[in-house]
């Protein structure tokens, strides 16, 4: 199973005023882990956005928050590719600290043509890379639709 793993220190502007991760900070970290993941695949947002003009919007979020982070708290984002879709990918992410899972999301990316914002399907190279790193396990899968 491929697991890409990031971890990200909670920092003081990342909370509310009582210390704890303020969600929607939360949800800028994440995109952040995306980001990092692209590049780790071969295909950094630089690449994609300014020269393929191809964009990955967020068209599905959905999220389980189950532990409250604290300032200073380290954290561990995993991060596993579900499904490829021909224009879909479909991510699952795990968020835990030292005493174990704080919040879980899935999230589903698309990608889209950045000259007319209209839905495109995975260019191949791009294609073949995501589909290398499907996880194993239920719901995963590689898909031509």
């Amino acid at each position: 199973m491929t697991n890409f793993a990031f971890e990200r220190e909670l920092r003081f502007g990342d909370c509310d005023p009582s210390g704890i991760a303020y969600f929607p900070s939360y949800l800028n970290m994440l995109n952040g882990v995306v980001e990092d993941f692209w590049a780790r695949i071969g295909f950094p947002w630089p690449e994609l956005i300014t020269v393929r003009k191809i964009g990955t919007p967020t068209v599905h979020l959905a999220c389980d928050f189950s532990r409250p982070s604290m300032f200073g708290d380290l954290l561990t984002f995993n991060l596993r590719i579900i499904k490829v879709g021909g224009s879909s990918l479909h991510l699952e992410h795990v968020i835990s600290g030292a005493n174990g899972p704080r919040w879980r999301a899935r999230q589903i990316l698309a990608a889209t043509s950045l000259v007319d914002h209209h839905a495109i399907p995975w260019p191949d190279d791009i294609r073949a890379a995501l589909v290398s790193h499907v996880s194993a396990g239920e719901g995963a899968e590689a898909t031509s639709a």
